[in-house]
């Protein structure tokens, strides 16, 4: 499967080591805007095409077009590559505007491509497991979660993106999304939260932190914490549920780590004590190789992506509302955002 990939920032790096060394997957052209990226793509991957355009890119043969670039082309790339007939792998989020989401879903549909959402921690043996003990009904109905996240401000990034808002979008779509995401799929018998009230630090789309309530019609909730102003990288989810509780969490000197803490706990129904669940290993360095691979395969017909693309929206609706909800300081409704 040929793959072009669009950014060679440091994430982009990560995409392309990925591409090169998956069987059955050639990385076969490189875009890169800046000289620096393009001087480094040249040196790391000779053997790949090396263009300067994204319209350079998607009119090559290629199977799959992955994005690794600022948030605010995210969309724009994706249709431009749908429309060109390739399948898409999209680092989240989805998009930074419902209408770019939108536009999205309709070019998918209209091109009959899928489009695989980074939302690697879906394929993580600690944040999927925690998804298994609750859908076999290990504590009962879900009844509250609380995660947060406390880390060091996030990089700049290339040229500075992620401290424009106009690029960015917003700080609940970098990390935070990934975040939301896990606390809809764990609710997912739930249904989806219909309010939400949050707290920010300042007005901005880049608040230090930011803390949201969600409710959900049945009575369910969860805390969703996330604060920039703190050091190293640290998660941490504590679940509820009528019959037992669930508690994990994941540290290391930085989010990349190659050597991570991290731990899972489950008290499942009638146990008087919670017992410590094995994990080979977490953090995104592993789960990036492993949802890239679970894409690849779905666009050779082998299974689904790991998350919709309506779920992808959601997570997005999602946080635009919590963004909404912390500059108004009052509840808003989710009923019109999620799909």
């Amino acid at each position: 499967m040929r793959v072009g990939l669009a950014g060679f920032g440091a994430w982009g790096l990560m995409h392309a080591r990925v591409y090169a060394q998956l069987p059955g997957t050639e990385l076969a052209a490189i875009f890169c805007q800046g000289d620096a990226t393009a001087q480094a793509a040249a040196s790391a991957y000779p053997e790949a095409a090396l263009v300067r355009s994204f319209e350079d890119l998607v009119a090559l043969p290629l199977d799959v077009v992955a994005i690794a670039v600022p948030n605010h082309l995210h969309a724009r790339y994706a249709v431009a590559a749908l429309r060109a007939g390739k399948h898409v792998i999209l680092e989240k989020p989805l998009g930074v505007t419902l209408a770019e989401c939108d536009a999205v879903l309709a070019a998918a549909q209209e091109s009959g491509r899928k489009v695989a959402v980074n939302h690697e921690l879906r394929v993580s043996q600690q944040w999927r497991q925690v998804r298994e003990v609750i859908a076999v009904g290990e504590i009962g109905r879900l009844t509250h979660q609380h995660l947060s996240l406390f880390r060091r401000p996030f990089r700049p990034g290339s040229g500075g993106w992620r401290q424009e808002e106009a690029r960015v979008g917003s700080y609940s779509l970098e990390e935070l999304v990934h975040f939301v995401d896990l606390v809809m799929w764990y609710a997912r018998e739930n249904g989806l939260p219909d309010r939400v009230t949050a707290r920010a630090s300042d007005g901005s789309a880049m608040p230090q932190t930011l803390s949201a309530l969600l409710d959900w019609p049945d009575g369910s909730s969860a805390l969703v914490t996330q604060c920039l102003a703190g050091f190293q990288h640290h998660s941490l989810l504590e679940i509820a549920g009528s019959a037992g509780a669930i508690r994990t969490s994941w540290s290391a000197a930085f989010d990349r780590a190659e050597h991570p803490s991290f731990s899972l706990w489950v008290q499942g129904a009638g146990e008087s004590d919670a017992s410590e669940r094995p994990i080979a290993f977490s953090g995104e360095l592993f789960e990036l190789e492993q949802n890239l691979a679970c894409a690849l395969a779905s666009f050779a017909g082998e299974g689904e992506p790991s998350l919709s693309l309506i779920e992808a929206h959601n997570a997005v609706a999602l946080c635009l509302a919590i963004q909404e909800a912390g500059r108004k300081g009052h509840p808003v409704s989710l009923v019109d955002w999620t799909t």
